[in-house]
């Protein structure tokens, strides 16, 4: 296997903060050149890594992610942590391009000693996570960051891909976002360990009536860690009320659920290995010329109507 510069290695078990960017970097290349040096590094910090809170941040677009995250940060460098934040950034569907723009709305807690800032785009990943984000979650937590958060690009219901890669799973949502039928709809709804009501400032008595409408029908639905109440907690970033509590929770969730978290990595662990090993069948199913060749046939055959998906299909798994 190839080897990594020693001096990388260093860097980021050090906590250096510009090797730390190094390493996500090369961990986020696409090149094929990279993917020994990759594995190298990775494979010398994995035995650094696992001792961080782990959390995931979703919500639509606009409610106010990443001023809140952070608030929360600066609140738990506060309390003495290191918080590394992995901002997902969508990736555009004609360009392929991302602002990458989330660093910008945490201006304070990206210029903290104390805090490592790093947006990434999505590329062609769904779930609301980047094509590496479990391989950058344990490069932070072995350059010794104590929380480590990752901003979801927010899309939606549907981002069920965060939470096998986070300890703890919050929801973010708006006053006046929707009704009680939506606080009781499936999806991401039932995968949160907290519920967020953010901008409390703008209007309290909405915010207050969200609360309650999710207080209401979040005992109908099955815990999502064996010991943990969803909690339903309301939130400002611009006056900070509410976000000493919800550090407080957080702290409070992952002293009350370790045997349960260290499960759940587990768990996590094998889906990601089941993930790899199929990428790794795809890649190395197309990358011999005849199957490429028929793939680009079929495909061909399928656009102009001469044959049906499913056939084409089963004559590429058929095709020797």
């Amino acid at each position: 296997m190839k080897t990594v510069d020693a001096r990388l290695i260093q860097g980021v078990l050090s906590g250096d903060r510009r090797y730390l960017a190094k390493a996500l970097t090369l961990i986020e290349s696409t090149g094929d050149t990279d993917e020994e040096a990759r594995g190298a590094l990775l494979e010398t910090l994995v035995p650094h890594a696992g001792s961080s809170y782990r959390i995931g941040f979703t919500g639509a677009p606009g409610v106010g992610k990443s001023t809140l995250i952070e608030a929360v940060g600066n609140e738990w460098i506060g309390r003495g942590k290191k918080v590394a934040v992995l901002a997902v950034d969508p990736s555009s569907a004609r360009s392929g391009g991302s602002i990458l723009g989330d660093k910008l709305r945490m201006p304070n807690l990206a210029r903290s000693e104390s805090a490592f800032v790093r947006p990434s785009p999505s590329g062609t990943t769904r779930g609301g996570i980047a094509p590496r984000t479990r391989e950058s979650i344990i490069a932070c937590e072995a350059a010794g960051y104590d929380v480590v958060i990752v901003e979801s690009v927010g899309v939606g219901q549907a981002e069920f891909t965060l939470a096998s890669v986070v300890d703890l799973f919050v929801l973010l949502l708006m006053p006046n976002a929707g009704d009680d039928v939506q606080a009781v709809k499936r999806g991401i709804m039932e995968m949160a360990h907290i519920y967020v009501v953010t901008k409390t400032d703008v209007d309290s008595r909405a915010a207050n009536m969200a609360q309650a409408a999710i207080h209401s029908v979040h005992s109908l639905m099955r815990p999502v860690t064996d010991g943990w109440a969803t909690r339903v907690l309301a939130t400002s970033a611009t006056t900070m009320n509410g976000i000493a509590e919800f550090v407080d929770v957080c702290t409070q969730f992952f002293s009350t659920c370790g045997e349960a978290v260290e499960r759940e990595r587990k768990r996590q662990s094998g889906l990601w290995f089941d993930d790899l090993v199929r990428e790794e069948i795809l890649r190395r199913w197309f990358a011999r010329p005849s199957m490429h060749d028929m793939n680009e046939t079929l495909r061909e055959r399928v656009m102009n109507g001469s044959l049906s998906v499913p056939e084409a299909c089963r004559l590429l798994l058929t095709h020797q």
